[in-house]
This record gives structure tokens, sequence and C-alpha cells, in this order.
């Protein structure tokens, strides 16, 4: 289920980017020039104003609904509880000696050095 909001919630924010990218400019950049802004005398809003709020509603809804599951499916427990906790004991193979641990181990059949090229 979290996982069907989530594909829906990212859809729908590659939507609402692409259709605020395809409106129409009203006025310069950081609101400078023209007129109006949000007082025009336009009254019926376009195609791509009424889609952007239905995307943006839409966004919103599924923002909300997965932070609702994400409560849901927590720990009931703060991090901070955790910090205190030792970690499980892990089983680890010893390191060997010289710093050589990022070399596979060595075979009877294969050289530790690589041939060289002459």
């Amino acid at each position: 289920m979290e996982n069907i909001v989530l594909i829906v919630h990212l859809i729908l924010a590659l939507c609402l980017i692409g259709v605020v990218l395809l409106q129409r400019s009203e006025g310069g950049g950081l609101g400078m020039g023209g007129g109006g802004g949000a007082i025009s005398s336009r009254g019926v809003a376009t195609a791509l104003t009424k889609l952007t709020w239905i995307f943006a509603v839409c966004f919103i809804g599924t923002s909300i609904f997965l932070t609702i599951l994400a409560a849901q499916n927590s720990a009931q427990t703060s991090v901070v509880d955790r910090l205190g906790a030792t970690p499980p004991a892990t089983e680890s193979a010893p390191a060997l000696p010289g710093g050589s641990d990022l070399l596979p181990p060595a075979t009877d059949s294969e050289p530790l050095t690589p041939p060289r090229a002459d």
C-alpha cells in the first residue's frame, strides 16, 4: 500500500513540475514588472492553472497520507533511546597482518602479485 502511494506521489510531483513549467510567466522574475500578479482582471482560470491546483491538492494529500503511514509503522521509540543500546555482535574474519586485508586470500595455484607485462 505504501509503495503504491509513494509511486503515485512521485508521479504527481513530476506532473506538477511539468505543468508549472508549461505555464506562461505573468511578469518579470521575482515579481518585478508588469501588473497585477494575484489581483488580475482575469476572472476565469486557464486549464493549466486548474490542472496545477488539482495536482497540488493531490500532492499535498498523498504527502499527508504518507506521513500518517510512516507514523503508524514507526517503532514507537526514539532514535536517542536506541543510541544507548549495544549493537548486536557480528562474526568477522580476523584481519591479516601487514594491512593486506584488502587482498583476496591466496591459493596454491595463483600468486599474490600480478604478472609482469614485458
